[in-house]
Formats: C-alpha cells, structure tokens, sequence
C-alpha cells in the first residue's frame, strides 16, 4: 500500500459515486482543481481513491478534525463544484463521516 494513514484520532469522510457518463464536460478540469485545492486545506492528511469496472468509485479522504472538514465543504470553489456535480456530473453519490478512534492492520514487505 502507498498510503500511510495518520495516527487516530482522526477523521475519515468517506463517499461513494457513479458519474452520468454522458454529461462529463468540464469534469476533468473541475476535478483536477478540487483535488489541488482539497490538498492545500488546512487539516487534511490524505486520501485514497478506487474505481471498479462499472465505473463506481470509493473515495476516503482523511482530515485532522470536523472543523477541516467543515471548512472544506464551504469553500467557494467547492461549492461550486458542488452544485455542479449534483446539476450535471454525477448520477449519485454518498457521503459518510467518522471519527476514526484506533487503527490497525497488516503489511506483508
């Protein structure tokens, strides 16, 4: 695995999409740029992202505390981008919050 998790606690916003593959205009652009500027937020601390065959995709995004997170949801940009994606990019999506409390795994070198 690439990514190194941060020590809990912290927080993980977790969302699962399925973009409208027929209404994708601008949405490269747009993402390229949220990923910039999501990466430049006061208290974020990474992310992970896959996307299945069907086009699915899972996303965590791994921040300090709620208020980054709070901070990020109402940057303009992004509020823009927002209602874009509900208007056009996206046939749906799910977002869920959790504060990670301990964390523990596996790693065969």
């Amino acid at each position: 695995m690439s990514f190194t998790r941060p020590e809990p606690p912290y927080y993980a916003v977790i969302i699962t999409s399925a973009l409208d593959a027929d209404n994708l205009d601008g949405y490269a652009e747009m993402d390229a740029r949220m990923g910039e500027l999501g990466r430049a937020q006061p208290g974020y601390l990474g992310r992970e992202s896959r996307t299945d065959a069907e086009g699915r995709e899972l996303t965590v995004l791994y921040y300090r505390d709620a208020e980054s997170i709070t901070a990020w949801k109402r940057h303009p940009e992004h509020l823009e981008a927002q209602r874009r994606g509900r208007e056009q990019w996206y046939a749906g999506y799910h977002i869920e919050v959790a504060r990670v409390e301990r964390a523990y795994g596996f790693d065969r070198k």
